[in-house]
């Protein structure tokens, strides 16, 4: 039997049975599963600088005509890679290896290996924006995969492996199952491109449209089965650190849990009734809400009751162009750590793009005085802007929490200690100067359920005076002779 594909558009009903909880399951419903991209594990480590950065995303699916494939996305940044110079070219080797194995028994299914070059005409800022996109399909028997995708940089023969879960709905068996539910994006300015996948958990604001994916197997002739889909709304921080001498967060305070998957906000709900026997995949498409954290979730169950299938996808929509920043909303917002409240809340008022980029100009040359050295001191700091997004972002953008704010200001720590939950980071080889020496506490240990690090820095009054004096070598442009 063939896949029958259906579309929703945006479609709301304002009657809807039950709410579904990720950690509340009524008999017959099976656990919550859900997607949310390779971006949570805590990446930052100096010991392991020069490692290739991976995003991988897989999915698997029957195809017209009921082979089961697993089409497997993974994005490599080629900022991460180590590129050789030779008649005028820039290019990185990488090899990349696939291995699917079953879940029941480990039952190992295939390899597949290619080495592939990364070759642009200019080094520079134009090759480190770029994403180098692999896609691929394979041919599997239905069932549940465990999807290992590793890439080598064969310059320095380091290696990243990245893993996912994806299954593969069985058309002969007489059940109810749901595959995991993927995440496409839209790009206005790219009219020739479709709907692409999303290997994060981030989005940004670039894209117009989101589109999700599901395919379902109902099995059970002449048995309805009701679907119903939610796009939900979860209630986070989306603060900018406050000075490290100000008081310690509250345990009750949102900045300190981070993401609250209690408060949540439906934004849009649909339900369907299904009659068709079979392999049916489904589309869901919305406009891209605004900025937050939110899941896609599809429930599935037959008219009795008897199960339920829960299934979602976890994404955050952060800024137009993250990690990087460009826009002059983004230039200007992490100023918050070098100016008065009030100064930078009379620029954040600027609502006209290129009053706001005068602005932001106008703030360095003021402040720097020198045209050249204000240009240096502002590519260090966004440069650290940037880095921060890349290493520290999980409910919200890297640069705004406390990880962030202290390596933007201070720069990268001389050596971090690492405990079960917290980070000590050394700015000198002195462990005693107190000015470079800062102990970051983990909220809670990451879950399935909470799967974020959120660390929170140890506040001290003592701290002023250092992040004032590091202030201003940002602001006179000595911080281009200083050191962490």
């Amino acid at each position: 039997m063939c896949p029958i594909y259906l579309n929703f558009h945006r479609v709301t009903f304002s009657l809807i049975a039950a709410v579904i909880s990720v950690t509340v399951a009524c008999s017959g419903t099976k656990p919550l599963e859900v997607e949310r991209g390779t971006e949570y594990n805590d990446s930052y480590h100096r010991d392991e600088d020069g490692h290739p950065e991976l995003r991988l995303t897989a999915m698997g699916f029957l195809n017209e005509t009921d082979i089961g494939v697993i089409t497997v996305t993974a994005d490599i940044e080629n900022r991460s890679l180590v590129y050789r110079h030779l008649d005028g070219k820039t290019s990185a080797d990488i090899e990349m290896a696939i291995t699917i194995v079953g879940r029941e028994g480990m039952r190992y299914i295939e390899t597949f290996t290619e080495t592939k070059t990364i070759e642009n005409e200019v080094y520079g800022p134009l090759i480190f924006a770029n994403v180098t996109r692999f896609e691929k399909d394979i041919e599997v028997p239905p069932g549940r995969y465990v999807v290992y995708f590793s890439i080598t940089d064969k310059a320095s023969d380091s290696e990243t492996i990245r893993e996912v879960t994806t299954t593969v709905p069985d058309p002969g068996e007489e059940i109810v199952d749901l595959t995991s539910i993927q995440l496409f994006a839209k790009f206005p300015d790219k009219p020739e491109k479709d709907f692409e996948p999303i290997t994060t958990y981030n989005v940004s604001t670039q894209n117009d449209s989101l589109r999700f994916v599901v395919q379902v197997a109902n099995n059970r002739p002449g048995e309805p089965l009701l679907l119903r889909s939610r796009l939900i709304r979860f209630d986070s921080d989306t603060t900018s650190a406050r000075w490290a001498s100000q008081p310690d967060y509250s345990v009750s305070s949102l900045p300190y849990r981070g993401i609250d998957y209690r408060d949540e906000e439906n934004v849009e709900q649909t339900q369907r009734i299904l009659d068709q026997t079979g392999i049916v995949m489904i589309e869901f498409n919305y406009e891209r809400p605004e900025r937050g954290n939110y899941r896609f979730e599809v429930a599935a169950e037959h008219a009795d009751g008897e199960e339920e299938i829960l299934r979602g996808r976890d994404f955050s929509v952060k800024g137009e162009n993250f990690p990087r920043v460009e826009s002059p909303r983004e230039l200007a917002e992490p100023l918050v750590y070098l100016m008065n409240e009030k100064d930078y809340e009379k620029m954040m008022a600027i609502k006209d793009p290129d009053k706001l980029k005068e602005a932001v100009d106008r703030f360095w040359l003021e402040n720097v005085g020198s045209m050249n050295r204000a240009k240096e001191v502002i590519y260090r700091y966004y440069e650290r802007v940037e880095e921060a997004n890349r290493q520290f972002t999980n409910f919200k953008e890297g640069w705004k929490t406390d990880r962030g704010m202290i390596y933007i200001l201070f720069g990268p720590p001389v050596r971090i200690e690492r405990y079960l939950n917290a980070q000590h980071w050394l700015g000198s080889a002195e462990t005693r100067d107190r000015r470079y020496n800062f102990m970051f506490r983990r909220t809670r240990i990451p879950s399935d359920h909470y799967p974020f690090d959120n660390y929170i820095l140890q506040r001290n009054q003592a701290y002023h005076t250092y992040q004032y004096q590091q202030v201003q070598l940002w602001l006179t442009g000595r911080i281009l002779n200083a050191t962490m």
